[in-house]
């Protein structure tokens, strides 16, 4: 699939699900943004599910090639769906990231196994500020993995790409937010105004 049908189909599916919202909206970073992309309703949708994870695999087969990480980690909350189906699919072990310490059983923030030397490959459904990602690749590293790559769906183009590049990570996103609110003006999904709003955003 080319990304051209990839970002169609993006959109397509962004569209049937709405999960694109406009109002005031304070993000996981703590950031205030005019507009909200809801990817933590996916699952809820098994067939759209289904097909946002190939996607995710494809572009992980592609571009990153299987043999250059051995373990996948989701990132709380909202890649940790997406991170266990890929990881699945792929076939390389899954372990998910906490929010918090856990304060009973082990006390760790790592679920799952992880030995010192394992390349990790992080997932999120989206980037903002690369906040989340930056958290999570700091808990695995505590803990002896290594960290070099992060794949998301959409890149809201806010820094965050920029951040993680500091930290030592590379971030691959399948989709730019640009891109799909042209796409999704073109389709007639959102308005004018709206286009406006995201690229605008981009900006601040």
């Amino acid at each position: 699939m080319s990304l051209e049908d990839v970002e169609f189909e993006v959109c397509r599916i962004l569209s049937r699900i709405g999960a694109i919202k406009f109002g005031t909206f304070r993000l996981t970073s703590g950031k205030l943004s005019p507009y909200y992309i809801d990817l933590r309703i996916v699952p809820s949708f098994p067939d759209v599910f289904r097909q946002v994870c190939q996607l995710y695999v494809d572009f992980i087969r592609k571009r990153l090639g299987k043999d250059s990480f051995d373990r996948v980690a989701g990132i709380p909350t909202a890649g940790i769906p997406f991170a266990s189906v890929i990881a699945y699919n792929i076939e390389k072990p899954f372990l998910y990231v906490r929010k918090n310490v856990k304060r009973h059983g082990r006390e760790r923030r790592i679920e799952g196994v992880l030995a010192p030397g394992d390349r990790v490959l992080l997932i999120d459904d989206l980037i903002t500020t690369g906040s989340s990602l930056k958290r999570a690749a700091d808990a695995i590293r505590a803990e002896g993995g290594v960290v070099q790559d992060a794949v998301v769906l959409l890149d809201r183009e806010e820094g965050g790409a920029e951040a993680l590049a500091k930290h030592g990570i590379r971030l691959h996103s399948i989709l730019k937010v640009s891109s799909v609110a042209r796409r999704l003006h073109e389709l007639g999904v959102i308005t004018e105004e709206q286009l406006k709003t995201i690229l605008s955003q981009m900006e601040k």
